[in-house]
């Protein structure tokens, strides 16, 4: 077994075998049983505790502001142009009014009768446009520095930086984390983020706001992540999943309240400098919250850990008394031991710890990466399914009634994805719900991808409308089961790395799969600036992959009531489990009884080897007389 064979003295440190990392002895085991040794003393789930993850919920509504501000700030406004008439050449085009749907195409709309060439050629000649922003804002980023036509690019530059930011900065983030400690990376994050969000209000170009996005983003990851992992590492297993589900359901509730936020504030930097000041209540943490207590331990930062262990205990009104796995003394014999911390790259070494946070790597690449290509087809059929006009107020309107009803229908599906995730997930637990939910992402896929092709090909050969109609409908109903099961594969691969990585590292390897949920999201973009061009094969590759999850679910430890690693030992410890129950108590069946298994001792006694020895016998017998 994986956790004997890092146990064991006989493996020479420096010499690792077989893919095994020897690691040092451990200093106490009781004070690295934390969840069953320390935290009972500190009076478990208690007081103290429960204020601590109160403190990290509160921040998860600001980043939920953060998080989705990009489809207000950079939402593509239609327009008008002002003039009577454009001069393309010798003729004289009649203006063209240009409704942006939300999946980034755009509809143009003719007061006259002018051709659609004419129209692609007067489009970029306007230079007065009346924009008409649907979302609340009476300006954003797109109007105030004209990114339409030929400088369209520009906004999907804008929206990589924020992306691109928070893949870096979980990466580094994730490392520092666990070098430096949660709280410092936390602290350090705010204050940057006060600082670059701020600064974003004050752009004076698309360039600048673009390099701003980008920092921004990179310090949002700093304090998503650190308080993400804080969370986990102060639950006890019983609380750990419904804690996290609090906080991301605030999150939401930060998603739902954006649109009205920006209603209010009628402007991009007003909006931007009233999602971003909220952040300054989070400097009083450095007062307020601790450090990770169970990181210290495991970091073996017993100076540290003691002070805080008697602040816990205070707080909780425990009798230090009754000491019965004798914490305190243990610990006073550790003192004058040196900090010792782990870097992520340690985990390269290990036998199931790297195979674990790869799987769930590919399964939230995939998750956040499919998401996309459901939401791109919901609203691809939806606004094909709205009726064109040529009123302007209109249109208008329409452009309105579709970014709201596609903002919120999203949201909303978030909404539904986490509340199905909680009796799922404490039903079957977390690798059964990450199966079950991958299950119903892959047949969604796979039934848009090529069920929709075969209905009415033999039965509605001459109805073409009824064939469309009922096309559009079930691509509709098969994107929602999508993107509401791709938004619970990504959450739950998240929870689940957060779980399996051991203390140690937990902040790297949390970091790894949030960047690739960050990869996964940054497909978006990347498909809006080529025009959606290879989009079937974009969402083709993904199916692919949700079928390869399926497969690689079944490698994963199940973590649901057990106790959280402390170091990579303990990582590898976490083995993979049969998907159901045993039989008999727990215990597997023997290949082969008793009575059959055969000695195979004297195997390599071959009649060449005997006759070798007694050759080698003789000769020294000889040599002695």
């Amino acid at each position: 077994m994986a956790v004997e064979r890092l146990d064991s003295e006989e493996v020479h440190p420096e010499f690792p075998e077989n893919g095994f990392v020897a690691t040092e002895k451990a200093s106490s085991g009781v004070l690295r049983e934390y969840d069953e040794s320390v935290a009972p003393y500190l009076g478990g789930f208690g007081k103290y505790q429960k204020q601590l993850i109160l403190l990290t919920w509160i921040p998860a509504l600001f980043i939920g502001y953060s998080q989705n501000s990009d489809s207000l700030l950079l939402a593509q406004p239609g327009y008008t142009c002002k003039s009577a008439a454009v001069s393309v050449g010798n003729r004289t085009i009649n203006p063209v009014s240009y409704v942006n749907t939300t999946n980034g195409s755009r509809t143009a709309y003719v007061h006259g009768n002018d051709s659609s060439n004419d129209i692609k050629n007067a489009d970029c000649l306007c230079n007065d446009r009346k924009y008409n922003i649907s979302i609340g804002l009476v300006q954003n980023v797109v109007t105030k520095w004209n990114l339409v036509c030929d400088s369209t690019w520009k906004v999907h530059i804008a929206k990589f930086s924020l992306l691109v930011g928070l893949i870096f900065g979980y990466l580094v983030m994730g490392v520092l984390a666990d070098w430096f400690g949660r709280q410092p990376v936390l602290i350090i994050s705010v204050i940057f983020m006060l600082i670059f969000g701020l600064t974003v209000a004050l752009s004076v170009n698309v360039t600048m706001f673009s390099t701003l996005r980008f920092f921004e983003g990179f310090c949002l990851a700093g304090i998503i992540l650190s308080l993400y992992v804080m969370r986990i590492e102060i639950c006890d297993p019983g609380n750990r999943f419904m804690m996290t589900m609090v906080a991301s359901f605030i999150a939401l509730l930060g998603q739902l309240l954006l649109p009205g936020l920006a209603a209010l504030c009628r402007d991009w930097q007003v909006l931007q400098a009233v999602i971003i000041c909220p952040f300054i209540l989070m400097i009083a943490f450095i007062c307020i919250f601790p450090e990770s207590l169970r990181w210290l331990l495991a970091t073996q930062q017993y100076e540290k850990s003691k002070s805080l262990i008697l602040h816990i205990t205070k707080k909780n009104s425990v009798d230090t008394e009754t000491d019965v796995k004798e914490i305190m003394p243990e610990l006073e014999r550790e003192l004058t031991k040196k900090p010792k911390k782990t870097c992520i790259v340690k985990m390269v070494g290990t036998r199931n710890l790297w195979k674990n946070i790869l799987v769930l790597c590919v399964n939230s690449l995939t998750g956040f990466g499919i998401h996309h290509c459901f939401a791109r087809s919901m609203m691809k059929n939806k606004w094909e399914n709205t009726t064109a006009s040529h009123n302007n107020d209109i249109h208008n309107n329409m452009m309105l009634s579709n970014f709201y009803a596609d903002y919120y229908t999203m949201a909303g599906i978030a909404v539904a994805s986490c509340l199905a995730m909680c009796p799922a997930v404490g039903f079957m637990g977390r690798r059964g719900g990450l199966l079950m939910f991958m299950i119903l992402t892959a047949l969604a896929s796979l039934l848009q991808l090529g069920f929709l092709n075969l209905i009415g090909k033999y039965n509605l050969h001459h109805d073409t409308d009824l064939k469309e109609t009922i096309n559009r409908k079930f691509s509709i109903a098969f994107s929602i089961i999508g993107m509401f099961s791709s938004h619970a594969v990504g959450s739950l691969s998240i929870f689940f790395c957060a779980e399996i990585t051991p203390t140690v590292i937990r902040g790297g390897g949390l970091g790894l799969v949030l960047a690739s949920a960050g990869f996964g999201m940054l497909t978006a973009p990347i498909m809006e600036l080529h025009n959606q061009k290879g989009y079937f094969l974009h969402h083709v590759i993904f199916a692919c992959c949700t079928l390869i999850c399926i497969i690689c679910i079944l490698l994963l430890p199940e973590s649901r009531h057990q106790n959280l690693p402390e170091t990579i030992s303990d990582g590898e410890g976490y083995m993979r489990q049969p998907l159901l129950p045993p039989k008999k108590g727990g215990e597997q069946p023997l290949l082969l009884t008793n009575s059959e298994l055969k000695d195979y001792s004297g195997i390599h006694e071959t009649p060449v080897r005997h006759a070798a020895s007694s050759e080698s016998n003789t000769a020294n017998v000889v040599k002695s007389s």
